[in-house]
């Protein structure tokens, strides 16, 4: 008996301190992880107005080289250089004296050939009553019309020489052919100028409205043709194709303009297609040869998806790639082709579809596979974004 409960009390402390144990190890077991919560996006596909910024430089609209068709002394110059003067503006004098004289002789010429017709057709009229008569003979008669005909052709010569010279003689005053800003004049009073010179006296350019000339390359046109004829992208409304500049301190210029046409060319060494477009310049604020950027509109691009940016990354090759999550709050990777940014977002080719979630917050703590918690979906960008904006349903 007293060893027995000897025994027991030797038991009692061992369970004692083996519960003591039991209980601590219940006390130190880790709990689950929760769930990481992530920030999504809901994608949608809707139309949008694509925009593409091309390098281009200022030309004229119209250039005149104003060059002497007649030779002679420059008597006046009636414009100040700079002015800006209308079309049929006169712009030099040169001294009309020799061609006014030249006028004068080839009227009087005129008339002594008048004179001679005036003549051999009393002649004929004579002569032909007398032939019937037999009072002259045939060959006095035929030589007679002949006579008045050559004396006819002198008059027409002489009418076109009076005509030649009266040119001449108009030649002395020198018009401006267009309207528009004179440049620096390369002659003054006194000067001696020669017909069709290879210098030109002034350049007058017409700067209301300029053309703006961009280079485009060729692979993007033909993806845009490919885009309208697959129907992935439609035309703006009318056809119009407009445009927007921005200048060389990178501020916009107030006016807009329209793309006019696309050259029917490639260019070898670059590869470009050289596009126009015409913007109105009534301040003469654009000059010719300034370099600027313009913005043009390609067209409306159907179906497309907008993702933010901060929810695409790439690899050291370049592919993209992103994080979504599915539909049973799982997150899968999916590999994207982006076509261009679009201000703060991309424009996704391929890879998305209309209704996927996503991941743009807590990218850094999800991977594959891992269940999440999924924060209240913020909305798709609708409004106007970079050089892209979403048309009008």
């Amino acid at each position: 008996m007293a060893l027995m409960t000897l025994n027991s009390r030797l038991v009692a402390p061992v369970f004692a301190v083996l519960a003591l144990l039991a209980s601590g190890c219940t006390r130190l077991a880790t709990p689950p992880p929760p769930k990481p919560t992530v920030t999504v996006v809901a994608l949608r596909a809707a139309p949008v107005s694509l925009t593409t910024e091309l390098p281009g430089r200022v030309t004229p609209f119209r250039v005149a080289e104003v060059r002497p068709q007649v030779s002679g002394v420059v008597l006046k110059r009636l414009f100040k250089e700079g002015d800006v003067v209308a079309a049929g503006q006169q712009l030099y004098q040169i001294d009309p004296a020799p061609y006014e004289a030249t006028v004068a002789s080839a009227r009087a010429t005129l008339a002594h050939a008048r004179a001679a017709v005036t003549a051999a057709q009393l002649t004929v009229d004579r002569y032909k009553t007398l032939v019937d008569a037999r009072a002259v003979s045939r060959q006095d008669y035929d030589n007679a019309v002949a006579t008045l005909l050559q004396d006819e052709a002198d008059v027409a010569a002489g009418e076109a020489s009076v005509h030649s010279a009266e040119i001449n003689l108009a030649y002395t005053k020198m018009y401006s052919p267009i309207s528009g800003r004179t440049g620096r004049s390369a002659v003054t009073e006194g000067a001696l100028v020669i017909a069709q010179q290879t210098t030109s006296l002034v350049t007058v350019t017409q700067l209301d409205p300029v053309y703006v000339d961009l280079t485009q390359p060729s692979a993007t046109l033909l993806r845009l043709k490919h885009e309208l004829a697959a129907g992935q992208m439609r035309r703006l409304e009318g056809n119009r194709t407009p445009a927007r500049l921005i200048l060389e301190d990178g501020t916009s210029y107030d006016s807009e303009g329209t793309l006019q046409f696309s050259e029917v060319t490639v260019d070898q060494g670059t590869g470009s297609v050289t596009l126009r477009a015409i913007f109105p310049n009534p301040e003469g604020f654009l000059l010719p040869g300034m370099f600027v950027r313009a913005t043009i509109e390609e067209g409306v691009r159907e179906g497309a998806i907008l993702a933010p940016q901060e929810g695409i990354t790439h690899t050291p090759d370049g592919s993209a790639s992103a994080l979504i999550v599915g539909n049973d709050d799982k997150v899968e990777r999916r590999s994207v082709v982006l076509d261009r940014a679009l201000g703060d977002q991309w424009l996704v080719a391929r890879g998305f579809t209309p209704g996927d979630r996503l991941i743009v917050g807590g990218v850094q703590k999800v991977k594959a596979g891992m269940q999440v918690l999924v924060r209240p979906q913020v909305a798709a960008h609708e409004s106007t974004v970079g050089g892209a904006r979403t048309a009008a349903g």
